[in-house]
């Protein structure tokens, strides 16, 4: 098939992580919708006129969640109104039996998920754009930024799940840290990292790379808009407040 040409103008990313949908305690905070969060978040990236949403780890809050709660929030993400970017977390890893695999999470056209409904990296050519993860496969420690993608394209996104460190001591194994550092994220060579795991809004790093976590909608009460400047390659990176019904 011909690689449609790509949109002039600047892309615009919406990115979340750590939402948690479940039917326990974020079902409680929210009036016993555990799926509420999701959708404040998609509906502050429509708001923000987003392209792509991009969603970093522990979208929910477990693998054992009911079908009709996976169904569900399938729903909200297939009525986005946008392509959606999911990289599965270590709440939510890859792995037989998980939600990925027991509900119609995969089915909407616009939902892609690292891991599930494709390999290594989501392809954008009408952005020019790709965006690269390693989804949690397990619940055992991992890499998160172990083996970067080669730029393949004008724009690269990467994402990670786990606990940055600027240099990590990867000798201490007393339990699962999912560590990354400052070289493993100039590694990415990206021109913005979307991370997740920690609760509260942040940039990290050194600055090779523009390396953010989003933070969990109801701690960080933001979502982090990145708009790629067409004009002249810049990246720039805002929060932008979740308003809440």
């Amino acid at each position: 098939m011909p690689v449609p040409r790509r949109a002039r103008g600047d892309i615009v990313i919406a990115h979340s992580s750590d939402i948690h949908v479940d039917d326990g305690y974020t079902a409680r905070a929210h009036g016993g919708d555990g799926t509420r969060g999701l959708r404040h978040v998609l509906e502050t990236a429509r708001a923000a006129r987003a392209d792509i949403a991009l969603l970093v780890g522990d979208i929910f809050e477990h693998n054992r969640l009911p079908r009709d709660i996976i169904d569900r929030a399938a729903r909200v993400l297939g009525d986005s109104g946008m392509e959606v970017v999911i990289l599965p977390g270590n709440h939510d890893p890859v792995m037989e039996g998980s939600v990925w695999h027991r509900g119609a999470l995969a089915e909407p056209a616009n939902v892609h998920i690292i891991g599930v409904t494709h390999g290594a990296a989501v392809p954008f050519p009408e952005h020019d754009l790709e965006i690269w993860g390693r989804p949690h496969t397990d619940y055992d420690d991992m890499a998160p930024l172990r083996r970067p993608r080669k730029r393949r394209t004008r724009w690269l996104l990467a994402a990670a799940h786990g606990h940055y460190e600027p240099v990590p001591d990867r000798r201490v194994a007393a339990r699962s840290a999912w560590l990354f550092g400052d070289a493993d994220i100039a590694a990415t060579g990206a021109d913005y990292l979307a991370l997740g795991h920690w609760n509260r809004p942040v940039q990290v790093g050194n600055g090779a790379v523009p390396a953010w976590y989003s933070g969990s909608p109801e701690y960080a009460g933001t979502v982090n808009i990145v708009r790629l400047r067409d004009a002249d390659g810049a990246v720039d990176v805002s929060r932008r407040r979740i308003r809440w019904d």
